[in-house]
């Protein structure tokens, strides 16, 4: 009774309420405005939805398909027998699913992160008076067990620019290399080191060749029977090669050389690393961030010593310069008495030396590496298609430095970068130990592709 007397009340308010609506609006209003309104907000949404997947899909290269390494080689016997042995150059390369494509976020996660995990190998720190009074360092780092033949093999490496071996990246490499049984030199470049004070007015350059040089001295003499694998990490690919061309007994008692994500050409690179293509502009920028801060971290050795080349004038430059090229050409190339920046790229970079190595040499690049244009590329191939001993693997995704691997999301602890150093290295010394004896590069004998000495 209550509710149906509730129900007859509201009745005629629910009528006055209609008629009064209908007093102001005329009904198509009605129809036009109330169901309409939501569908437009509805279709905007789709539409910023679908805008936003697209720029991910783009962003992210979630389209581009996996795919072994592109390798250029000559058919000789010892590439088929490396690639053989090392599988995994001519495997599927499989980053992340959802961010591995990218090469930006390779190399941005390379630059923040390192690795996933980071080992902290035991070393012992050494240091090299250099003739110009300089003090160079590398950190030793012993083998974890037997090598798999029985040699003892020394891994003499060189990091990235400004990097040292306390640098992620070259702790987790070290780390997998000693459980392979390699003993690790890693060099620290002239005044990365924070905790270290520069003893003269120099320091690191692009392809300053002195203090690896020195280090490699060292171990030579510290080990008369080790064998070495040269390793070099983007600046430090240019050094290592630019190393081994310069003078080819720098090539005795060496077994191969690996370069990863390096540029050949400092001055092919120069025009490049102005263009906004693939943000290469803004990595530029960062980098001479970076450069500057180590350079001002040193500036009472590099500008207060009175044998220093460097001015006033050259500080002030600093403080403003917003690219690698103007650092090098108001630094730089004053370390080493270069007159011009283009003389100072000419004889810095390995492009004019690494045709003179005759040991097994590995160059690795990857193709959405936006620190190394395509264009840098002709460099390794040209020289793979025509040196027996070289072979060059380009792959598809990996960034600068990146390679990481995994399925989905969360990256493995060791890249592919890691695997493909240590396979090749595995591979090569498998190699010199079923030579003649006369032949193994220990008798300080420099092995061409096909078997024979080249000194």
């Amino acid at each position: 009774m209550c509710c149906c007397c509730d129900h007859m009340l509201i009745v005629p308010r629910h009528r006055s309420s209609l008629s009064t609506m209908s007093a102001l609006v005329e009904p198509g209003d009605v129809h036009t405005i109330a169901p309409e309104m939501p569908a437009i907000f509805d279709g905007m949404k789709l539409a910023a939805v679908a805008t936003v997947l697209y720029f991910l899909v783009r962003c992210l290269n979630l389209k581009s398909p996996t795919a072994p390494p592109d390798i250029t080689y000559r058919d000789t016997p010892l590439n088929r027998y490396l690639l053989k042995s090392c599988p995994i150059l001519i495997k599927e390369y499989e980053p992340p699913l959802l961010w591995g494509k990218s090469g930006h976020l390779q190399t941005a996660l390379y630059g923040k992160m390192g690795r996933v995990s980071s080992p902290n190998p035991c070393g012992v720190r050494k240091y090299l008076l250099m003739q110009d009074g300089a003090t160079a360092t590398f950190d030793l780092f012993e083998s974890l067990g037997d090598h798999r033949t029985g040699d003892d093999i020394t891994m003499v490496i060189c990091p990235g620019i400004g990097n040292h071996s306390e640098k992620h990246y070259i702790r987790t490499f070290v780390n997998h290399s000693q459980r392979q049984g390699y003993r690790c030199a890693v060099l620290n470049h002239l005044g990365s080191l924070p905790n270290i004070e520069l003893t003269s007015p120099r320091m690191f350059t692009y392809g300053c060749t002195w203090e690896f040089a020195a280090m490699v001295g060292s171990i030579k003499r510290a080990f008369p029977q080790t064998l070495l694998i040269v390793v070099g990490f983007s600046l430090g690919g240019n050094i290592v090669c630019k190393f081994l061309g310069e003078n080819r007994i720098n090539q005795e008692r060496v077994l191969c050389c690996v370069s990863v994500c390096q540029g050949y050409s400092a001055l092919r690179a120069q025009k490049t690393f102005l263009q906004w293509d693939q943000c290469r502009r803004l990595y530029n920028f960062v980098m001479a961030d970076n450069m500057k801060k180590i350079i001002l971290s040193h500036r009472g050795s590099l500008f207060g010593m009175n044998s220093s080349k460097m001015e006033d004038a050259d500080l002030s430059r600093l403080y403003t310069a917003t690219s690698l090229m103007q650092i090098d050409d108001n630094i730089m190339r004053k370390f080493h008495g270069h007159d011009t920046l283009k003389e100072y790229y000419e004889k810095e970079s390995c492009v004019h030396y690494i045709h003179n190595i005759n040991v097994p040499l590995l160059l690795v690049n990857s193709s959405d590496d936006p620190l190394v244009h395509q264009s840098l590329l002709t460099i390794p191939r040209t020289l793979a298609e025509k040196k027996p001993n070289v072979i060059f693997a380009l792959t598809l995704h990996g960034g600068h430095l990146g390679f990481f691997e995994g399925a989905v999301l969360f990256p493995q602890p060791l890249t592919w970068m890691d695997k493909v150093i240590v396979g090749y290295a595995n591979a090569i010394c498998q190699w010199e130990r079923h030579r003649p004896p006369c032949l193994r590069t220990r008798r300080g004998l420099c092995p061409q592709a096909d078997g024979t000495p080249s000194l």
